[in-house]
């Protein structure tokens, strides 16, 4: 066995050391839901803490202000099993980003990457984390690891560091090394690249036309840059890549699992992009598609309203109780997802509110605002 086959089985070991007796209540730790609005209904309330839902994703309708953003995730952590909920957003900058007043607005990643300085980048990402984590929120779906290849791509554009795979890769390491000094987790998208299509994988199936070869020489480093930087998620992409898997998307290819987990050697969570983009939902219907992506190989399921997770966990309950699922593969996912929450989140605090003002770096570095071109 060589070293890096023995670091992988070392690695599963420490995972089985995470006792796990599966029953359907545990099965929530493998869902991130959405939810409604800038408090918990009671019935949200209820599906998440009765379920132990592993985590939430936050969007713009979720938002206010700090203080409110601090005490709806004080009110979401207090449903909170053995250890603290995923608490999540899509912030990277530019014009993906759900928190605006009062935070930092970064540039698009392609405008931070021209100034060819990951020390910026490493500034700019840690700056935003520090926000995020004053206000409670702890993995954020950044950065973009996909190449911007194809000119015509709008989905990605500027969201990527750039047009070839050596800036790209070199921004990729110092985003995730800023994310993780102030204290959010980082998850490396859209693997296995979405850099070089040109359907939207929000309204359609996108289509990649590559080898795995040429995948692997190109699309696929920034990944393997995030992987041997510690990234703690990874996120597989809703698309049909005709080197891996000619008949099915990626978010529910075996093939596309079994390609990340060999080539990345990568051993932490595999997080779906969100279900309810067209691309699967108008092809699977009834919670099917949580099912199949999980027998597949992702470790979490992502959906944006309560709604779809409530049907979509009804669907993998039932697949437990008829055998579709495997029970050790489903202790596996839990014993991930925990080993990242014990490892990260062990010494959890509720944000206090009074001091959010003092958290929330008001008075930035004044050169490091000039060169992204903000004002303080």
């Amino acid at each position: 066995m060589n070293l890096k086959n023995f670091s992988g089985f070392l690695k599963e070991f420490q995972l089985r050391k995470i006792e796990v007796k599966l029953n359907i209540n545990e099965l929530g730790q493998l869902f991130i839901t959405g939810i409604s609005g800038l408090s918990l209904t009671e019935d949200e309330k209820t599906f998440i803490g009765d379920n132990n839902i592993g985590g939430i994703i936050l969007f713009a309708h979720n938002y206010e202000n700090p203080g409110q953003l601090a005490e709806l995730v004080n009110e979401i952590q207090t449903l909170r099993d053995e250890y603290p909920l995923f608490i999540s957003v899509d912030q990277e900058g530019g014009r993906v980003k759900r928190f605006k007043k009062h935070f930092t607005q970064l540039p698009s990643m392609f405008e931070i990457a021209k100034h060819d300085s990951p020390k910026l980048t490493f500034e700019a990402h840690k700056v935003l984390a520090e926000e995020l984590n004053a206000c409670g929120v702890n993995v954020n779906y950044s950065p973009c690891c996909d190449i911007w290849t194809n000119p015509k791509n709008n989905v990605i554009g500027d969201r990527s560091f750039g047009k070839t795979k050596e800036i790209v890769e070199k921004h990729v390491s110092a985003a995730i090394r800023g994310l993780h000094t102030g204290n959010v987790l980082a998850c490396a998208k859209h693997f296995p690249g979405h850099g070089d299509t040109l359907k939207d994988s929000h309204f359609d199936l996108p289509y990649v036309i590559k080898t795995k070869e040429e995948l692997i020489e190109n699309e696929l480093v920034p990944f393997v840059k995030a992987s041997k930087s510690r990234v703690e998620f990874m996120m597989m992409a809703h698309l049909v890549v005709d080197g891996i898997d000619k008949d099915l998307p990626t978010s529910l290819s075996p093939k596309a699992y079994e390609f990340l987990r060999d080539h990345l050697k990568f051993k932490k969570i595999i997080v779906t992009d969100d279900m309810e983009m067209k691309a699967v939902s108008e092809r699977y219907e009834n919670g099917g598609e949580a099912v199949q992506a999980l027998k597949a190989g992702a470790d979490v399921v992502l959906y944006r309203t309560m709604e779809k997770t409530i049907q979509a966990f009804e669907a993998v309950k039932e697949a437990v109780k008829k055998q579709a699922l495997k029970k050790d593969n489903l202790e596996l996912k839990i014993r991930r997802v925990l080993s990242c929450k014990k490892t990260n989140f062990a010494g959890y605090q509720p944000i206090y509110i009074p001091s959010l003002e003092k958290l929330i770096p008001a008075k930035k570095d004044a050169e490091l605002l000039d060169l992204l071109g903000l004002e303080e």
